[in-house]
């Protein structure tokens, strides 16, 4: 997984913490558990605040 596969992510994020509100997460905890993922391969300087706000989107929706 790349930084741009958000709904990857997501779906992984939702898997990896089911009990966090994804709405409530900062984004230095978030791209902490995105780099944690198993399968995410990327480099961490790749992330910002659009990608990670992108990313906490994705999980939002698919939490619900």
């Amino acid at each position: 997984m790349k930084w741009t596969d958000t709904l990857d992510i997501a779906i992984a994020l939702t898997e990896a913490h089911p009990d966090v509100d994804p709405q409530y997460v900062r984004f230095t905890d978030l791209r902490e558990w995105v780099m944690a993922l198993d399968g995410f391969d990327d480099a961490p300087e790749r992330s910002g605040e659009k990608i990670l706000e992108a990313i906490q989107m994705a999980w939002i929706d698919e939490a619900d």
